[in-house]
């Protein structure tokens, strides 16, 4: 599967946490990340991970791009509910995109980790019965 990983900047240790702990699941799969999260996650995993611009410089909107022409699978979107951003609208996009293409998303911990356990067990290959051109 094609995974995509972006975090906000509080959340960033969250993600390489998250990252290092699932590192055997995750390296099965092609990972994408905006810039610096990127970053961080394969500097502290050794994970390759093929990196879009910075969330600031519209790295979320490449993300988006990827989504809406079928090529991520699955999206890790680790938010800090607490702190206004000015690319919120970009969120709502994501999320949106993930809506319409069947795209599951995690945007805290809780369901990343229910999403990563699912795809180990095999259960999230329902979306080659559901688009079998991929």
């Amino acid at each position: 599967m094609k995974i995509a990983l972006i975090a906000h900047d509080a959340k960033k240790e969250l993600m390489v946490q998250f990252c290092i702990a699932y590192c055997g699941i995750l390296s099965r799969h092609t990972l994408f990340a905006t810039g610096t999260t990127g970053k961080v996650v394969s500097e502290a995993t050794g994970l390759e991970i093929n990196r879009f611009l910075s969330g600031s410089q519209g790295g979320d909107q490449q993300i988006a791009s990827s989504i809406a022409c079928n090529e991520i699978d699955l999206l890790l979107l680790f938010r800090d509910p607490l702190t206004a951003k000015d690319n919120e609208p970009n969120e709502a996009t994501l999320l949106r995109l993930c809506d319409v293409h069947n795209i599951p998303v995690a945007t805290n911990i809780a369901t990343a980790e229910a999403l990563i356990h699912s795809l180990a067990r095999g259960d999230l290959d329902w979306r080659n019965i559901v688009n079998p051109t991929k």
